[in-house]
């Protein structure tokens, strides 16, 4: 069964029925999987919206997404669908950031509307854009 980290991926799928969106402004998958991936916040949102309705096996989040930008506006929107009744049909949301303090918080704000979370920094999934794996 293939590994995210310390982490045992709960249900593994051909990649061609896996549904799964990277929100970070520098990573991606280091192994070129097929994904849904947004730069900024504004393009989370705007992803998240694209796939309402169907079933995310995995959802990944960075904290900080370059600048001033956040993944706040991502989770707000998650908060706010689950609080409506209507969360999103996601597997597992994985918190790849190197923000401690900002990673813990999306867990903590997302377990508590049910969502099934893990904190997996320093995952060797994601890496930069030039080829190097996330470190922190």
């Amino acid at each position: 069964m293939p590994e995210h980290g310390d982490f045992r991926h709960p249900l593994w799928l051909d990649a061609s029925e896996a549904r799964i969106v990277l929100v970070d402004d520098l990573r991606s998958f280091v192994d070129g999987r097929s994904a849904g991936v947004a730069r900024s916040s504004a393009a989370g949102v705007e992803l998240l919206d694209r796939y309402r309705g169907q079933r995310l096996n995995e959802l990944w989040l960075d904290h900080d997404l370059g600048g001033d930008d956040t993944i706040w506006p991502v989770v707000e929107v998650l908060e706010r669908a689950a609080f409506e009744d209507r969360r999103f049909d996601i597997g597992v949301v994985y918190v790849h950031s190197a923000n401690p303090a900002g990673a813990t918080k999306i867990v903590q704000v997302l377990g508590h509307w049910g969502y099934q979370v893990h904190v997996a920094s320093g995952s060797t999934d994601v890496g930069y854009l030039d080829g190097t794996a996330s470190a922190s």
